[in-house]
């Protein structure tokens, strides 16, 4: 029986690897994320996330989100000194932001408005693509072009199964 030793790369890949795992782990740990469909979220005074993100639902914030606070068809609500590290994305849903409260990151919303008020704070960009009818469009967009390039192939495969038919000149007449 043969032993091998690693090679001096292979084991410091493996070593930052472990040392990775371990540390991912204990800043989950005191910054969990959360994620929901179709169930509010509250994040209370006292309370630390990391990520939040809801599908179907609102978040509340009235503490503090490591991350960024994501909804898709809900509402963001940063409420008595609420703050957001990351961004704040809503589609489908509107955003407010009351006297007090932070955001680092930028603040999005397609298909809704934001609501701010004088004393919210936002570092980063604002872009509001107000109307509903902006997000059946988006959310289509994709399967209708989808649509017409299987009409397209379809078509031209039937076109190219047709027989030929040959000109009048060409049959000898």
């Amino acid at each position: 029986m043969r032993i091998t030793r690693l090679p001096g790369f292979l084991f410091v890949l493996v070593f930052a690897v472990l040392c990775g795992l371990f540390t991912s782990s204990a800043f989950a740990a005191n910054n969990p994320e959360r994620t929901q469909f179709g169930h509010t979220i509250h994040v209370d005074a006292n309370e630390q996330m990391g990520d939040v993100t809801c599908i179907g639902c609102s978040i509340y914030i009235r503490g503090q989100v490591a991350g960024d606070a994501t909804t898709v068809g809900g509402s963001i609500f940063l409420e008595d000194q609420g703050q957001v590290a990351g961004d704040v994305t809503t589609v489908a849903g509107n955003i407010r932001l009351a006297s007090g409260v932070k955001v680092a990151g930028d603040t999005t919303t397609v298909g809704g408005e934001i609501r701010r008020a004088p004393g919210a704070q936002i570092s980063g960009d604002v872009t509001a693509i107000g109307g509903v009818l902006w997000v059946p469009l988006i959310l289509l967009f994709p399967f209708v072009v989808l649509g017409l390039l299987v009409w397209l192939i379809v078509w031209l495969v039937q076109r190219s199964r047709q027989p030929s038919v040959p000109a009048a000149s060409d049959l000898g007449t």
